[in-house]
């Protein structure tokens, strides 16, 4: 049984509703929902079909999870979903919407007819996060974030308040973006990046080390950095240069390689 429904939540009879699971005041669960054990679901909330909300989950008041995307392809009568991973937080007024189509290719491979919000991850005060959105584990979206259709953000990213992604990009792990920021690139994983005119300025030591990279590749991936940006060498030739190093088999490396031979939109720029 849930552990407290208020009686003023509209809720459908097909919602799924595990133990342990509060809804506040005037909050709305349509059909199609599963909310997993010890979510709480705030008041004024709304819950829409599609919606698959995990384990420990707070979504907070007036926040939407799983309204209907907001682009044209979108017929009305698709099956689609929002994936919320254990743990999450969804503050107030944020919003999650699900995918547009069932299958759908971007830069990032094909997606499953799902926007998926990875484990632990935080969703602050207005962010938005469109259809087929996919969020790694623990990543963070701060205030007012916009994040535009299509666009997959690796684990662990930080996205500043008010940052701007476009439709499509690939923002890598570990990846920190200032506020404000207007992304119109892939980013690759492990830097700081920022500006309206988006550079790419230095390498997240800070957060490779929280996260326990070894000195050994922290060091790697500041080389790694310096070959891609500051040696005079255009992207590909400053990949080919790394790829033949010694460095590409650190782990941190040779997922920044492949970052970087995955990427359509073309890499964020350096300062």
């Amino acid at each position: 049984m849930p552990g407290s429904i208020h009686p003023t939540a509209i809720i459908d009879p097909s919602a799924e509703i595990a133990s342990g699971v509060e809804i506040g005041p005037y909050a709305i669960i349509e059909g199609g929902v599963t909310i997993d054990e010890g979510t709480i679901i705030h008041h004024h909330a709304f819950i829409g079909r599609g919606a698959q909300i995990g384990k420990r989950c707070v979504v907070h008041h007036a926040a939407v999870v799983s309204n209907v995307p907001q682009d044209l392809k979108f017929k009305g009568t698709e099956e689609t979903y929002v994936i919320v991973g254990d743990d999450c937080t969804i503050r107030e007024f944020a919003t999650l919407h699900r995918a547009t189509i069932h299958t759908s290719t971007s830069n990032a491979g094909t997606h499953d007819g799902t926007t998926r919000i990875g484990r632990g991850s935080l969703i602050m005060a207005y962010a938005h996060v469109a259809h087929d959105c996919v969020l790694g584990e623990e990543v963070i979206l701060s205030n007012a974030a916009q994040v535009a259709g299509h666009v997959t953000i690796e684990k662990w990213a930080i996205i500043g308040g008010g940052a701007l992604i476009h439709q499509f990009s690939l923002v890598g792990s570990l990846v920190m973006i200032g506020g404000g920021s207007h992304v119109r690139k892939d980013v690759p994983p492990y830097c700081l990046a920022s500006g309206s005119d988006f550079r790419v300025s230095g390498v997240n030591k800070i957060g490779l080390q929280r996260r326990g990279a070894t000195p050994e590749a922290i060091d790697a991936i500041k080389a790694a950095f310096s070959t891609l940006y500051y040696s005079g060498q255009n992207l590909s030739d400053a990949a080919a240069q790394l790829e033949a190093g010694a460095t590409a088999r650190i782990p941190e490396v040779r997922h920044l390689l492949d970052f970087i031979k995955s990427s359509h939109r073309g890499v964020a720029g350096r300062a």
